[in-house]
């Protein structure tokens, strides 16, 4: 197969390749989109080539990243961009090597996952009972919120959700995760009363609109639990990026501290603190390599370092 001529060309056959072999995830191809396009930027820049880039080249863009003040898991995340990127280029036979091949990355520094504690999340849970300006959002908000913290899914997981998983009260869903995996998560009984309650107020809210003969929830809205306006028919992460943090200020939680990433954390870090097993939370969270959930125990570590050092009489100043 021939190179593309243009580097535009260059990353568009590859993210199509990505998505048609590996099935690779929308958010994942926006994201190598992104850091190709930088890239590209600088090939294009200091009127390079693709085709003959070196590994010099290659260094010399990391360093610019650096110099702009990146951090080393972006960095490191580009240069896995680039390393992808060439690596279908040369097994499509449109340059000799990859340039990006043996270039030892930043490495990412290991960070703790930032977390709730249980009381926080129940204030949490409070608050999303009471925010909204009619029933039908409080009753959203709430289910929004109750299942979050329930599944520990992935907020675009959660936004995404059909309707039709949770018809008929299920004590077990079925999510579609990255790469369009799919996996069963129990519900628990508050999740499944607040969903209840907000499918009730949805459904009386479409008979409503049919009796005054309205035109009915177009079939992209109508096919999600939480519909929206948008072209996807469904709640935004946007939206709900937003919506989380006006419910932790009336909850009296730091908004700061709080996103629907850090619910999918306190769901991981409370179900170990429990006595849950790490096998369990990483099909529950929907991880392809138990490694990736073993960051909890570190979590849970600090934790139990955190009481003692603080509660344990040994610890405390004369």
């Amino acid at each position: 197969m021939a190179a593309p001529r243009s580097m535009e060309g260059w990353i568009s056959t590859f993210l199509a390749a990505q998505a048609a072999d590996l099935g690779a995830a929308r958010n994942t191809l926006l994201a190598y989109g992104r850091d190709l396009k930088d890239f590209t930027g600088f090939v294009a820049h200091h009127k390079l080539t693709l085709e003959t880039l070196t590994r010099a080249d290659v260094e010399t863009y990391l360093m610019r990243c650096e110099a702009e003040g990146l951090s080393k898991a972006t960095r490191a995340r580009r240069l896995s961009a680039v390393r992808q990127l060439y690596r279908f280029a040369h097994d499509e036979g449109w340059c000799a090597s990859n340039p990006a091949l043996r270039i030892s990355g930043p490495g990412a520094a290991q960070r703790l996952p930032a977390t709730l504690s249980e009381e926080d999340v129940t204030r949490l849970l409070d608050a999303a009972r009471s925010f909204g300006r009619t029933d039908f959002d409080r009753l959203r908000n709430c289910a929004l919120v109750e299942l979050l913290y329930a599944t520990g899914m992935r907020v675009s997981e959660l936004v995404t959700l059909p309707v039709a998983a949770v018809r008929g009260s299920p004590r077990m869903i079925l999510v579609r995760g990255k790469g369009d995996k799919e996996r069963m998560v129990p519900l628990s009984s508050p999740a499944r009363a607040a969903i209840d309650a907000w499918l009730a107020a949805r459904d009386a809210a479409e008979d409503q609109a049919h009796s005054a003969r309205r035109p009915p929830m177009p079939a992209l809205q109508a096919r999600h639990l939480f519909p929206g306006s948008g072209a996807e028919g469904h709640l935004t992460r946007q939206h709900f990026y937003l919506l989380i943090k006006q419910i932790a200020a009336m909850g009296g939680v730091d908004p700061d501290s709080v996103t629907p990433h850090t619910l999918r954390h306190a769901f991981a870090t409370h179900l170990l603190a429990g006595g849950a097993d790490l096998r369990v939370i990483q099909t529950l969270l929907g991880h392809a390599d138990v490694a990736t959930t073993e960051i909890y125990t570190h979590v849970l570590d600090e934790h139990l370092k955190d009481l003692v050092l603080t509660h344990h009489p040994l610890a405390r100043k004369p």
